[in-house]
């Protein structure tokens, strides 16, 4: 017979272990949060596409040091040899985007994608070419267009010591795998601030329909902006008291970094019109692209018969691409992807204190979840 006072204990920690598990933060979507009506991909994340993969390089240091980097990486290959498609778009351009006019120009990428913060995009820019530079074949390379983002965090972060070094960026791009993706406090989103909550990383995919192609898109999000939080149509900043008025001016700026990838056959022109509607994502949050907000979109297709190569004999080259009427079910597809990949941010994203004693509350689940059963939007 066992003991009662053994069984006390057991049960003790079973109570304790289901209290940690109870306060762990999950996805939006398994609170059950559906948003929209597409399916996702196998992890819901941005290495859903084939061949992307994320790293992360996340610093915390002392009671000053808030922060990160996080790198996408399009293909396992050579990218400055075996060049991809993509875009750009500036919804609102108080911004670093280092290399954003070379992609504007030729419609390529030709580097991993970096994101850390608005002080350190010297230091990641120098890992980037350095990580292009020393590939093999690429001993002859003499310019390299290397693709950093930022957002500011220096309200948790002491963004003026510039601890991001080179090699933490290396360190992301080197981490860099697929599968899941770590969101919330991690990488770039680290010190991020987000509706006057803890922002982050967030990432999320939609799968479409084998009638429209079965491709993928992919969404990755450096959250730090601001506005009236909105969570599957419910006006969440109003319910919870948290939101943009005369006096709260400064809490809707910061920046939305938007990465978004996909196998579909898209050249940078329907690309650009793919990064486009990420922002009607970010605006479906609640995001108001504020005065003081980078608001930057960076789109690519990992599509194999658009490689483009470095180096060819021959003058022209010959793609197969989506017809333009075939491009909308993309367009929904990122929308969806961009407002469920910010979503992620902010219910992945946990308390935080930093610089100064500077404290971000994390989204308040148990109560935000009461408001949404209160409006009908989660599923049973």
């Amino acid at each position: 017979m066992v003991p009662f006072s053994k069984i006390c204990f057991v049960f003790g920690i079973l109570l304790l272990v289901g209290s940690v598990r109870a306060q762990e933060r999950k996805r939006a979507r398994e609170y059950g949060l559906k948003i929209g009506i597409l399916p996702t991909g196998k992890n819901n994340a941005i290495t859903d596409v084939p061949g992307v993969k994320v790293g992360h390089t996340t610093l915390i240091q002392g009671e000053n040091i808030r922060t990160g980097v996080t790198a996408i990486v399009p293909h396992a290959g050579n990218l400055f040899q075996e060049k991809v498609p993509a875009a750009v778009y500036v919804g609102n351009g108080f911004g670093k985007l280092a290399g954003s006019t070379q992609v504007q120009e030729l419609g390529n990428l030709e580097t991993p994608i970096v994101l850390t913060n608005t002080l350190s995009v010297a230091n990641a820019l120098n890992a980037l070419v350095s990580y292009s530079l020393q590939l093999p074949g690429n001993e002859k390379v003499q310019s390299v267009n290397a693709v950093v983002g930022e957002t500011n965090d220096g309200y948790l972060n002491d963004i003026r010591g510039r601890h991001i070094t080179e090699a933490h960026a290396r360190e992301a791009i080197q981490q860099a795998k697929e599968g899941p993706v770590a969101e919330g406090n991690v990488g770039a989103g680290t010190g991020t601030v987000c509706f006057g909550f803890k922002g982050g990383i967030g990432t999320a995919s939609r799968q479409l329909k084998p009638e429209q192609g079965s491709y993928t898109v992919g969404v990755l999000v450096q959250t730090n902006f601001g506005g009236v939080l909105q969570i599957n149509g419910v006006p969440m900043g109003e319910e919870l008291k948290n939101y943009l008025n005369e006096q709260m001016q400064a809490k809707a700026d910061g920046s939305c970094l938007i990465v978004v990838a996909t196998d579909a056959p898209v050249e940078a022109r329907n690309l650009e019109r793919i990064a486009k509607r990420a922002l009607l994502g970010l605006g479906k949050t609640g995001g108001i692209a504020a005065n003081g907000s980078g608001d930057y979109v960076i789109a690519f297709s990992t599509h194999p018969n658009l490689r483009i190569s470095h180096n060819s004999a021959e003058k022209t080259q010959t793609v197969t691409l989506l017809r333009n009427d075939d491009v909308t079910p993309l367009f929904l597809a990122t929308i969806e992807a961009t407002e469920e990949a910010i979503l992620n941010s902010l219910f992945k994203a946990e308390t935080l204190t930093g610089r100064e004693q500077h404290r971000i509350p994390a989204l308040p689940i148990e109560q935000t979840l009461k408001i949404l059963k209160k409006h009908h939007a989660l599923q049973p």
